[in-house]
This record gives structure tokens, C-alpha cells and sequence, in this order.
């Protein structure tokens, strides 16, 4: 069976299954949300760990139509993204956690990488799209420069763990800036891909 038709019957059948929880959703926050549940095989995407949209496809819109910059938190986040895509839409996908800045200047600090990481991208983040997947750190540090007056145009935050993913994401949906987010602790980097991926798809469609 064809790659193609195996997705074709996976969103039927979640079509199918999804019941009136798909209602909550308008219709562009819903492909999104299916391409999460389709992504994880997790229902509880539109449920008890929903995701949350607050004037976000708009702003995605309007930052990939100016090719904007894309900061990851982790390289797991940019391995995911659908590269024809990205590439013609002429979007640049920035993460550093590897970077040896980063991770010399996380050591002398006595910080994470996550949030070193976000601190030394803080002229790419401005007027970009943040994907958070992984690091609750990521987002906070995030938030710190919002504080300071360094806005992105969206932000996608669906850090997952135990450890501040759900308190971290709870602080976001304080903000009054464009945001996807999640209830909960699950989350993770294919999710923050997944998203993206839904985006970008929208946004190709949208021009046709």
C-alpha cells in the first residue's frame, strides 16, 4: 500500500473516531489538530491535553509570507519538518543546541542548553516562528525575552515532561501574542513538527 493512501485512510478513520470533539475546533485548527492525533496516534490531543490556539494561523500566515526565521529548541524538531516545503517557502530553520557557543556559554552560566540556546537566538527569534518540543527551559527563556521586548510572530510550545511542561505552557497562555499550545504535560518534538508541517501545508493551500 502506498504511502499516500496509507495517510488518506489514517485521517479517515480519524474523522471516523473523533466524534464532537472535533467541533471545539475551527476548520483550519482542526487539519492541525488531526495532523498532531495523526502524528501521535493520541486522541487526548483534542481532549484532556487539547491543544489551544490563541490568533495563531494568522500570524503564521502573515510571518511565512515574509520568510520568516524558524528557532527550534531541538534538532529532532527540524528533522521533522518537510524540507520541499520549507524550501519553497524560502522559511530558514534555525537550532543551535549543538552549537559550541551554546554549550560553552551553558556551562559558564550553569544554565541549560535549551535556554542558552534561545538566549543566543534572540535576533532570529524576533518577527519569527518558535517550535518548542522538548524544553520547558526553552520556553520560559522565551518568555524572558518577551518580557524584554523581543516579540516573535508565533509561538508553537508543546514541551513535554514532569518537570515544568505543564506550568511553562500555563504562563504562555498569559500572553496576549499569538501562540499553539497544549494542556498538560504531553507534548513533544513531533508534535512541534507535526504543527509546523500542518502550517506550512495550510498556508500552500491557502495561495492556491
Amino acid at each position: 500500500m502506498k504511502g499516500s493512501k496509507i495517510e488518506e485512510d489514517s485521517m479517515r478513520i480519524i474523522e471516523e473516531e473523533i466524534g464532537d470533539l472535533k467541533n471545539n475546533y475551527k476548520p483550519k485548527e482542526w487539519l492541525i489538530v488531526r495532523r498532531v492525533i495523526h502524528t501521535t496516534a493520541d486522541y487526548d490531543f483534542a481532549d484532556k491535553n487539547r491543544l489551544v490556539f490563541n490568533n495563531a494561523i494568522d500570524a503564521a500566515f502573515k510571518a511565512i509570507n515574509a520568510r520568516c526565521n524558524i528557532v527550534c529548541d531541538t534538532d529532532i524538531v527540524y528533522a521533522g519538518l518537510n524540507k520541499k516545503n520549507l524550501n519553497n517557502l524560502g522559511l530558514r530553520c534555525i537550532s543551535r543546541i549543538s552549537d559550541e557557543d551554546v554549550i560553552r556559554e551553558a556551562k559558564k552560566s550553569n544554565k541549560t542548553r535549551a535556554e542558552t540556546a534561545m538566549r543566543l537566538s534572540a535576533n532570529e527569534i524576533r518577527d519569527g516562528i518558535v517550535a518548542i518540543g522538548n524544553a520547558p527551559t526553552a520556553l520560559l527563556e522565551v518568555l524572558r525575552l518577551i518580557d524584554e521586548g523581543i516579540k516573535p510572530a508565533l509561538i508553537i510550545a508543546v514541551p513535554v515532561g514532569f518537570v515544568n511542561a505543564k506550568e511553562s505552557k500555563d504562563m504562555l497562555m498569559q500572553y496576549n501574542i499569538p501562540y499553539i499550545t497544549n494542556i498538560g504535560r504531553k507534548g513533544g518534538s513531533t508534535v512541534a513538527s507535526a504543527i509546523l508541517n500542518a502550517l506550512m501545508l495550510l498556508y500552500i493551500k491557502d495561495r492556491l
